[in-house]
């Protein structure tokens, strides 16, 4: 093994104001490690891992993501548009997000059991075949996201705003929704719901 094949650990590190922006990441571990204003936009970060890492006001727009892990990862204030989660490391792969941009990401049939994301833009995500049991969107907005053959069972859309999804192609055992929400799963029959009477 030649030393551009070792893997180069990072613990306990704080990176600040890092461009990687369109540059690609090799060889590279990091474990508990605190990114801060880092440009990830248009790189390359395939098959390095992120361990029990915080990523604050970074911007992931269109990152390559393939084999890369991901376990407790932390995103707040994050521009995270456009990437393929799907093409993940599937045994390094747990995600807290909050405040972030996530439009138009894919999470084609991934596990995301108990993943909170919390006042999130999700608009026109992926989440379809997906396992989003106990998962909770706290005042996200979900507009066209897709829904379709997604495990929802006891998922939290209570403070959810402007989502679709139809129950008969979706596991929505005791799912969570607030009355003023319903419309949400309505949406297949085109029905003129009134909201004065």
């Amino acid at each position: 093994m030649n030393g551009f094949d070792e893997t180069i650990v990072h613990e306990g590190k704080t990176f600040t104001g890092i461009n990687y922006a369109e540059k690609r990441l090799e060889n590279r571990e990091f474990i508990r490690c605190e990114f801060i204003n880092c440009d990830f936009s248009k790189s390359d970060l395939s098959h390095n891992d992120f361990m029990e890492c915080d990523f604050k006001q970074c911007n992931f727009s269109m990152t390559i993501v393939k084999g890369t892990g991901f376990k407790d990862a932390r995103f707040t204030g994050c521009k995270i548009l456009g990437i393929n989660f799907s093409t993940c490391n599937k045994f390094l792969f747990s995600f807290h997000f909050e405040q972030c941009h996530l439009d138009y990401s894919i999470f084609y049939g991934a596990k995301l059991r108990k993943t909170k994301f919390t006042d999130c833009s999700l608009k026109e995500t992926d989440f379809e075949e997906a396992d989003l049991t106990s998962a909770v969107f706290h005042n996200c907005d979900l507009s066209g996201a897709t829904f379709v053959r997604c495990v929802l069972e006891k998922t939290d859309f209570r403070t959810a705003r402007n989502f679709s999804l139809d129950p008969a192609v979706n596991k929505v055992k005791q799912a969570k929704f607030s009355a003023l929400n319903l419309v949400g799963l309505l949406y297949q029959y085109n029905l003129d719901i009134d909201y004065d009477n």
